[in-house]
């Protein structure tokens, strides 16, 4: 029998065996544990100073991302670690000092500046604990004096602030914690928020009219189905400016500076998510850049309304362009990267540069602007790399693998799944890791990874990080495929990758570990019951393991988004399908090691999924290690949790990945 035709056969075995009745979930019981800090350790050893010391250099860069430009265009504001944890830092020169201006134990991430030079400040949000019930303060950059502006108890997020520099939008669960409201409140008054919409279900405010009486606002329903409305904040009125059809994914949306005009990201006129204008008055949608052929993902406009830059996901890499408006869209500056990410480009006040940071295999996260007039790169921060040569830093190749089905899109030949491969240096043959996104609407993306590149160049194991379908980046076709009872399909590219990788001389077969968090948590925990013959062990980080008791027990503001991508686990023949193909379902079938992180504050995926399918695999007699940190939420945010988890990670490697086959 071929490596790939008895995967297939064991996995028919496996669906063929899958229990046809919902049991009442069993009583979870907390294993014996020790504590270390704030992290509680079961199965996992002692720390090696060896390896501590190793990896110290890998894990002490120190990456800055771009926030927004100051108001006088003066310098710019970073996100930036400090201690243990991100916060907030003002840089007035390129390459100049970095001044600290938040000091919470707690990241701080995001942060919105005013354009005022009167209010001289910024929102920013926090939460505890990775509980993400974030609550917006304002910073005074004069003074560095900090104030809360939101209730304390619900959840603020996705704020944009009006062109005098003082009002701001923010979405919030405030009037009855499931619904996402949007909320208006002058940063300069603590006079209570007005509530400006409560339509029900989830809704964002985009950005305001240039004269600040009108909000662009989403309701979103799912990754596929989001629409766009304008509001009138004093009237409430709503009116929808529709791209295309009925359902279609309206993303991000800006007001040209004369407000006749709006800009809308969609996915309505085709395959890919593109850019359209559309006319107030009319109605009246304007497609531009028709021959595009991957997503774009972001745009900014300048102050004057004159240049619009394009952030696009090119497989998975970022380009952004800037183009003058006033010649006819004429491109006038570019960045394109052919392995890396921009998250996205700011123009600065003047409308004379854009900034951006760029994350990439070789460049832990650094920012960077460009003038538009000249061209000049500069370079504003030099991301520390641990005294380690980045230059040295293991770059990615791009594959595409067969899937066990045909794309009737590409003459019935075999389905291409794109995947990042890592390769150490040498002969090999080497272990391979996989490494599965969450999301699952989600992309793995070249960006920095200090975990990749220990693994490749300390440890000799290949890497493989896919986008099975289902995956964002690659058209709304590819997005849907894995939607409802499809849900298995994407664990069946796993399988063909590991059949994929069986074929590869520079690879051992016989030594292949996947790895995931989130949603890739169920997918490693989903191919250890299909695949365990062919896999030495799984690392599952906050991982859904049982889709019922997940959409039962996850946050009430998230359930009704996720159900449109997994299913309503009310409806009975739905809930049926959903526990039979749960991992905890079948979790005798999981036959290797198993090391299971949890994040005890995680509203998304709650710890009982982690605590649940611990005990089943320790029933069944297997290894199973285990991590909960009791002050993270989901997935380690803090400096200390995150090397502890990334050590103990390499143990588990070591131990179960690295050794011969027998």
């Amino acid at each position: 029998m071929t490596f790939w035709k008895s995967i297939t056969v064991a996995l028919l075995a496996v669906l063929a065996g899958a229990c046809a009745t919902v049991p009442a979930p069993a009583p979870i019981e907390t294993p014996t544990a020790s504590v270390s800090g704030n992290l509680v350790l079961d199965g996992v050893p002692e720390r090696s100073a060896e390896l501590g010391e190793r990896l110290a250099r890998y894990q002490n860069t120190r990456p800055a991302d771009l926030l927004g430009w100051l108001p006088d265009d003066s310098g710019i504001l970073v996100s930036l670690r400090f201690g243990d944890v991100p916060q907030l830092a003002r840089i007035n020169q390129p390459d100049g000092m970095r001044t600290q201006l938040t000091f919470f134990d707690e990241p701080v991430v995001q942060a919105w500046i005013s354009p005022d030079p009167g209010v001289n400040g910024a929102i920013f949000a926090k939460d505890v604990g990775g509980n993400e019930y974030y609550q917006l303060h304002f910073l005074s950059f004069s003074d560095g004096r900090t104030q809360r502006l939101t209730d304390g108890k619900s959840r603020n997020e996705s704020v944009v602030i009006a062109p005098d520099g003082r009002h701001f939008a923010y979405s919030s669960t405030a009037r009855n914690s499931r619904d996402f409201d949007i909320w208006v409140g002058d940063m300069t008054d603590i006079e209570p928020h007005r509530l400006v919409l409560k339509e029900g279900g989830s809704w964002y405010p985009l950005d305001f009219s240039p004269d600040g009486s009108q909000l662009l606002v989403q309701q979103r329903f799912s990754i596929s189905d989001a629409r766009i409305f304008v509001l009138d904040i004093d009237s409430g009125q709503l009116r929808r400016l529709q791209v295309g059809g009925e359902t279609s994914f309206d993303g991000d949306a800006r007001f040209d500076r004369d407000g006749r005009n709006v800009f809308v990201i969609s996915d309505a006129l085709g395959e890919t998510v593109g850019l359209v204008r559309i006319e107030m008055d009319t109605g009246v949608v304007v497609p531009l850049f028709t021959r595009d052929i991957w997503d774009i993902e972001g745009i900014d406009l300048s102050a004057d309304g004159r240049y619009l830059a394009v952030l696009r996901n090119v497989d998975a890499s970022s380009t952004v362009k800037v183009y003058d408006r006033h010649h006819g869209m004429h491109e006038i500056s570019s960045v394109v990267l052919d392995q890396g990410v921009i998250p996205k480009a700011l123009f600065n006040r003047a409308g004379t540069e854009i900034g951006f940071t760029i994350s990439g295999p070789q460049v832990p996260g650094d920012v960077f602007s460009r003038m538009l007039n000249s061209g000049t790169l500069t370079r504003w921060t030099r991301g520390e790399t641990g005294g380690l040569d980045p230059n040295q830093f293991v770059m990615p190749r791009i594959i595409r693998y067969g899937a066990f089905d045909t794309d009737p899109d590409r003459m019935n030949t075999p389905r291409q799944i794109p995947a990042h491969v890592y390769t150490p240096l040498g002969d090999g043959p080497f272990p391979v890791l996989i490494m599965i996104h969450g999301g699952p609407e989600s992309q793995a993306r070249p960006s920095f990874s200090e975990f990749i590149q220990f693994l490749v160049r300390e440890r000799g194991v290949a890497v493989v990080v896919p986008n099975v379908r289902g995956s964002s980046g690659y058209g709304k076709s590819y997005l849907a495929l894995d939607n409802g009872r499809k849900r298995e399909d994407s664990v069946l590219d796993i399988g063909a990758l590991i059949g994929w990788i069986g074929t590869q001389r520079e690879f051992d077969s016989k030594r292949v570990a996947v790895y995931g968090g989130s949603y890739g948590g169920y997918m490693v925990l989903s191919s250890m019951v299909r695949y365990s013959e062919f896999l030495r062990a799984g690392v599952d980080i906050v991982g859904i393991s049982n889709f019922v008791t997940f959409l039962e027990n996850t946050n009430p503001y998230r359930v009704d988004q996720r159900r449109p991508e997994y299913g309503d686990e009310r409806d009975p023949e739905m809930r049926q399908f959903l526990h039979e193909i749960s991992p905890l379902t079948q979790a005798h079938q999981i036959r290797r090691p198993l090391f299971v992180i949890q994040g005890a504050n995680d509203p998304r995926v709650p710890r009982s999924e982690a605590e649940q399918i611990l005990k089943a695999v320790r029933d069944n007699g297997e290894t199973a290690w285990f991590m909960l940190a009791l002050d993270e939420g989901h997935g380690f945010r803090k400096k200390a949790n995150r090397d502890r988890m990334t050590e103990a990670v390499i143990q588990f490697l070591d131990q179960h990945l690295l050794p011969p086959a027998p």
